[in-house]
C-alpha cells in the first residue's frame, strides 16, 4: 500500500512539474511597459528573486511579459522583431526615367511620405489585472495570471509584483511557496 501511495505521489509531482514545461526553457525576459508602472516593479522582483534574467534588449529575450494581448501587442512585436526584408529585385529603368531623375536629382520614391498610425500601449483603466508571458519564437502564451492591484500606489504595485513572481516560481517548480 505504501509503494502505491508513493507511486501516485511521484506521478502527481511529475505531472505538476510538467504542467508548464515551457517555463523552464526561458532564461531571458523582456518586459513591455505595463499599466501603473507594474513593469518596473516586476523587473525588480524577477531580478531580486533571480527567477529570470531581465534584459533591456528585446532581441536577446526568450519570452516577453505583457499585460495585454491583441492588435496592440502584435504591432509592438512587429516593431521589436521586424520580419526580414524581402530580397530586392533589380528594377529596370528606361533611358527616359534616368534622364528625368538626373534633371530633378530626386528619386520618385524619396518623395513618398510613409506614416504609421500611432499605437498607444498604456492606460491603467484598460488593464484588468492580467499578466502574460509570451514565448518570443512561437508567440504562444506560455503562462498567464490574473492579479488585479487595488491601486497604483508603489506599495500595492510592489505587492502585486512580488505575488506574480511567487506564483511564477510555484508554477515553475510545481511546489506551493
Amino acid at each position: 500500500m505504501k509503494s502505491r501511495t508513493l507511486l501516485l505521489s511521484l506521478v502527481a509531482g511529475i505531472a505538476l512539474c510538467a504542467s508548464f514545461p515551457e517555463l523552464s526553457r526561458v532564461q531571458n525576459v523582456y518586459i513591455l511597459p505595463m499599466s501603473g508602472g507594474l513593469d518596473q516593479y516586476l523587473a525588480k522582483s524577477l531580478t531580486q528573486h533571480r527567477q529570470y534574467q531581465v534584459v533591456a534588449d528585446p532581441k536577446i529575450a526568450d519570452a516577453i511579459f505583457t499585460d495585454r494581448l491583441g492588435d496592440t501587442f502584435e504591432k509592438k512585436l512587429l516593431e521589436l522583431y521586424p520580419p526580414p526584408p524581402p530580397p530586392e529585385k533589380p528594377i529596370e529603368k528606361s533611358a527616359k526615367d534616368d534622364k528625368d531623375e538626373k534633371k530633378t536629382g530626386k528619386d520618385k520614391d524619396s518623395m513618398t511620405v510613409k506614416e504609421e498610425p500611432m499605437v498607444r500601449l498604456g492606460g491603467f483603466s484598460r488593464n484588468r489585472g492580467n499578466i502574460f508571458l509570451v514565448e518570443r519564437a512561437s508567440k504562444k502564451v506560455i503562462w498567464s495570471l490574473y492579479k488585479r492591484p487595488k491601486s497604483t500606489t508603489p506599495d500595492d504595485m510592489n505587492r502585486i509584483a512580488e505575488s506574480i513572481v511567487s506564483d511564477l516560481q510555484r508554477d515553475i517548480t510545481g511546489k506551493k511557496n
